[in-house]
């Protein structure tokens, strides 16, 4: 009994050691970029660094310290003007992984044993030129199933976008792959074309399925990308990325729910405190913040988050998830305190609809998204703490901002049965289209939920086949939330010209053009 007692005790003394463990060291600027703190390179004074829930600022030495379980990732949040390290593939590195038996056995490997926790888990980080005004890709789901998927995302989005100039860095809003963990470093490979930093968020397809706790479901892509919820500055902007999904799903056990876990709120609140008010708040995660429907996201976790948000005037939300594109404003209805809405732009993938639809000339699909959105990406522009966004369609224009559907050619007697649709990408329920013909008076365009009817013509020539269709069928369509349509008046025989007007929520006008023949 003597020596059950002396090993009960023995363990219980352990165990609160390994739970006072602390992590130390410092973060430093990395003059000559060697990757280790030289005898006169100073310490930074005044930047965060945290564990995943405690968040501590360095003293006038760069120096920090925070406790460390088992299981935590220490990483520092870049202050503003300093560049982070990167890998091979232009992966930040911008933390230590402290796990000191390694993740449990799973399908798709996690962390290897770390070992005992160093002497100091030291930063260094290089000064850089960091303008206030500066743009940023934002990528929705790549989620590519196999390496042919991964093909088409490198050569039909990775390799147009890289020809663009000016964005300082990427982020992609989760669902790098489809479920199969091996095709995460192919993933890196892809974006690593790009040519600059790059942030990335983790999907519902990038979990480890085969656990029965959400704080391992991120195994796997804390070892490909490290932590799963971390913090940046870029300019007068701070960047929040999170784990969003809850997995398994909290009352069922099967499948996920979005959500947050307290730690994670705890870290979103323990960050704000040392940010100012004055920032722009950007959050990055992967499934929307739906108010409508509980068991899409759980309404306590975004009402705490909605909470530690309120002090900000200027918030931004990023998703993905849904692979159609569309744009939510919270307001004090859905329990949002802040003076003006919270804008979430539900950003259009890159993966469009999941790699279907009719095969180009290179045969990459062309992967028309559900709501009628072409497949693409944001660029999100940021002036000081204010924002607007444009959204660029593959492999079209950049002023390419509304889809035209409508006939060529009409008889004139059956003239007004016939309708022309507006499809504006970037459009919300608070905008409005405009329409003249032939330079005649401008009158407005009425706004429809419904299915747009070019993805409806894509999709038929599928359903209606007579010989086999290449590629794969897209899905159904679902009501796109940016859709207009005019119903054609009487009009002469002869050429008639419809320009389409639209304004969006930045003020900025858009334009596009339809031309009409009339036949008697």
């Amino acid at each position: 009994m003597k020596k059950l007692y002396w090993s009960l005790l023995a363990c219980l003394l352990c165990g609160t050691a390994v739970g006072q463990d602390f992590a130390k060291g410092t973060v430093y600027v990395d003059e000559n970029g060697n990757g280790r703190q030289d005898r006169k390179e100073a310490g930074l004074k005044g930047v965060s660094v945290s564990n995943g829930r405690e968040v501590v600022l360095t003293d006038k030495n760069g120096k920090y310290e925070l406790p460390v379980q088992n299981d935590n990732i220490i990483f520092v949040i870049k202050p503003s003007g300093y560049a982070l390290p990167l890998d091979q593939n232009n992966l930040p590195k911008f933390y230590y992984i402290h796990k000191p038996q390694g993740s449990p056995e799973l399908k798709y490997a996690g962390v290897a044993p770390t070992g005992p926790l160093p002497k100091a888990i030291d930063f260094g980080l290089k000064k850089q030129e960091e303008p206030n005004t500066f743009s940023a890709f934002v990528f929705g789901d790549p989620q590519a199933y196999n390496d042919d998927e991964l093909g088409y995302f490198l050569n039909g989005v990775v390799k147009e976008a890289n020809q663009k100039k000016g964005p300082l860095f990427g982020i992609s809003l989760g669902d790098l792959v489809g479920d199969n963990l091996t095709l995460h470093p192919g993933y890196q490979q892809a974006i690593g074309q790009m040519g600059l930093p790059w942030f990335n968020v983790m999907g519902n397809h990038d979990m480890n399925y085969d656990v029965e706790q959400d704080s391992l479901a991120d195994e796997g892509f804390e070892r490909a990308f490290g932590p799963a919820n971390y913090a940046f500055n870029v300019g007068n902007a701070h960047f929040i990325v999170l784990d969003n999904i809850i997995y398994p799903h909290p009352k069922t056990g099967k499948g996920y729910q979005g959500g947050l876990r307290a730690d994670q709120l705890d870290f979103v609140e323990n960050n704000l405190k040392h940010v100012p008010k004055d920032k722009l708040i950007v959050l990055a995660f992967h499934i929307p913040l739906n108010v409508e429907n509980n068991a899409s996201f759980r309404n306590e976790d975004r009402q705490r988050l909605f909470d530690l948000l309120a002090p900000y005037a200027n918030t931004l939300s990023l998703s993905a998830h849904t692979h159609y594109q569309q744009q939510n404003f919270y307001t004090d209805k859905h329990g949002w305190k802040g003076e003006k809405p919270h804008h979430e732009y539900n950003v259009g993938t890159t993966s469009g609809d999941w790699y279907s639809g009719i095969l180009n000339a290179q045969g990459i699909p062309s992967s028309t998204m559900r709501d009628g959105t072409p497949k693409g990406y944001a660029i999100l522009a940021i002036d000081d703490n204010k924002y607007t966004f444009s959204y660029k369609v593959v492999d079209q224009a950049d002023d390419y901002a509304i889809a035209l559907f409508g006939p060529s050619v009409v008889k004139q007697k059956y003239a007004g049965r016939y309708s022309v649709f507006a499809n504006f990408f970037l459009g919300s329920a608070n905008d409005q289209i405009r329409y003249r013909i032939d330079s005649k008076e401008w009158k407005t365009m009425q706004r429809i939920e419904t299915e747009d009817p070019a993805y409806m013509k894509e999709l038929l020539a599928y359903d209606g086949a007579t010989a086999l269709v290449p590629g794969r069928r897209p899905s159904n369509a679902v009501k796109s939330a940016h859709l207009w349509k005019l119903d054609l008046p009487k009009l002469k025989a002869g050429k008639h010209s419809i320009a389409i007007e639209a304004v969006d929520m930045f003020g900025r006008t858009h334009s596009a053009t339809k031309e009409i023949e009339v036949v008697e």
